[in-house]
C-alpha cells in the first residue's frame, strides 16, 4: 500500500481512501477499485510493515504524497507523524536524496526545511539578535531576567515585554509543547507580554523578525501609554 493508502494505514490521513493505491517495481495489470504505482526507487528502507500489511514508510509516503498535495495539507501530514512519533528526520532526507526525479521532492523539501537545525547556537542567536536590536536604535533590554519563576531570554522591564529565543522551532514530544504554554499563561497573569523567535525564522527572514519585534515593542508602549 502507498500514497493515500498508506498514508491511510500509518495513521496519517483520517478518512480511508478508494481505489486503494499500491505501489510496485513491475509492471501490472490494472485491477479495479485498485489504483497501482510503479516506482524503480522503492528500495528495502522505503517499506515497513503495518498491522501485519506492507506499506510504503512513513517519508516515502509522504515523498509520494507531496507530488499531489496541497503545501499546507502536506505540512499537516508531517505534523501528524511527529504526534504519532513516528517522525525520522534522516528517513526524510534520505527519501529526499535518494528520489531526485520525482514530483513530490521540491514541496517535501520546502516542507522540511523548518526541521533542519539552524546555523545558529542558543547564545549565537542571543548575540545577533541583541545585536540588530542595537542598530535598530531599540532601548536595550536585559538579559537572562527571572520573572515569576520563569528566566527570560530577553526582557525589558518597563514594558514588562519579553521575547523568547527558540533555537529548535519544534517539539519532539507533548510534554516540552505543554510546558511551554502553561510558561506562556502564567507570565501573562503575571502582566508579561512574550512573543518568540525561532533560530529558523531569524536567519532566514531577519529584517522582518526585527520589524514585528519593534512594531510589537510600540503596541506595548501605548498599551502601558509610556511613549
Amino acid at each position: 500500500m502507498s500514497h493515500y493508502s498508506g498514508g491511510w494505514l500509518l495513521g496519517l490521513i483520517a478518512t480511508r481512501p478508494v481505489p486503494v493505491h499500491v505501489t510496485t517495481p513491475l509492471p501490472r495489470k490494472r485491477r479495479d477499485a485498485v489504483r497501482i504505482h510503479r516506482s524503480e526507487t522503492l528500495e528495502d528502507c522505503d517499506r515497513v510493515l503495518e498491522q501485519g500489511i506492507p506499506v510504503t514508510s512513513v517519508a516515502r509516503t509522504s515523498l509520494d504524497l507531496a507530488a499531489v498535495l496541497r503545501f499546507r495539507n502536506l505540512r499537516r501530514l508531517i505534523r501528524r507523524s511527529e504526534e504519532l512519533r513516528v517522525f525520522d528526520l534522516d528517513d526524510f532526507r534520505s527519501v529526499i536524496a535518494r528520489n531526485r526525479g520525482h514530483r513530490g521532492r521540491t514541496p517535501l523539501e520546502r516542507a522540511m526545511e523548518i526541521y533542519e537545525p539552524p546555523r545558529f547556537t542558543r547564545s549565537e542567536l542571543e548575540r545577533e539578535f541583541l545585536r540588530l536590536l542595537d542598530a535598530a536604535d531599540q532601548p536595550e533590554p536585559v538579559t537572562a531576567f527571572n520573572v515569576a519563576g520563569y528566566e527570560l531570554d530577553v526582557y525589558w522591564p518597563e514594558l514588562r515585554f519579553a521575547v523568547e529565543l527558540d533555537v529548535y522551532a519544534t517539539h519532539g514530544a507533548h510534554e516540552p509543547f505543554e510546558e511551554d504554554r502553561q510558561r506562556d499563561e502564567d507570565l501573562k497573569l503575571a502582566g508579561v507580554e512574550l512573543t518568540r523567535v525561532t533560530g529558523f525564522r531569524f536567519e532566514r527572514e531577519p529584517r522582518k523578525v526585527m520589524d514585528r519585534v519593534a512594531r510589537l515593542l510600540d503596541q506595548r508602549r501605548g498599551q502601558l501609554g509610556t511613549w
